[in-house]
């Protein structure tokens, strides 16, 4: 018996829609990375890209449990001397929730090249109205 390895070219992706309104954010984002790995199929496999398309929608409604909201504080590195910069959630999810989103997906896929190439398929909606229905998205339900 003989292990099946996908090809990439022979993968079928779907389009999913996840609802983020009244999720938490790390639930929301994880879901969505289970679905652009693929891990959801039979034929999945770590070092093949065979995952599916994802849409999330009302990205701004999503809610950060316990203190986080206040707490939590993303950074990032011009790559100047004295160049790290920090903004609270509070702030992000207020003025950019789509990019904390964003963030979130991308922590929890892998950090190569095949998880940016899944990235790639990932669109995240501040509200409810997104431009993909001609593609047929599913509602994604637990």
């Amino acid at each position: 018996m003989s292990t099946y390895m996908p090809k990439p070219d022979a993968a079928s992706r779907k389009w999913y829609v996840l609802d983020a309104a009244g999720k938490p954010l790390g639930h929301t984002a994880a879901t969505a990375a289970h679905l652009l790995r693929g891990k959801h199929k039979v034929t999945f496999a770590p070092h093949a890209d065979c995952g599916d398309h994802v849409i999330i929608i009302n990205a701004a409604e999503a809610v950060l449990t316990g203190k986080k909201l206040e707490q939590k504080v993303y950074y990032r590195h011009t790559g100047w001397v004295g160049g790290l910069r920090e903004v609270k959630y509070s702030k992000l999810m207020a003025e950019n929730p789509e990019k904390a989103m964003m963030l979130a997906v991308k922590g929890m896929v892998p950090d190569t090249a095949l998880g940016r190439t899944q990235l790639t398929r990932c669109r995240i909606y501040k509200g409810s109205a997104h431009e993909h229905a001609a593609q047929k998205p599913e509602a994604w339900t637990l």
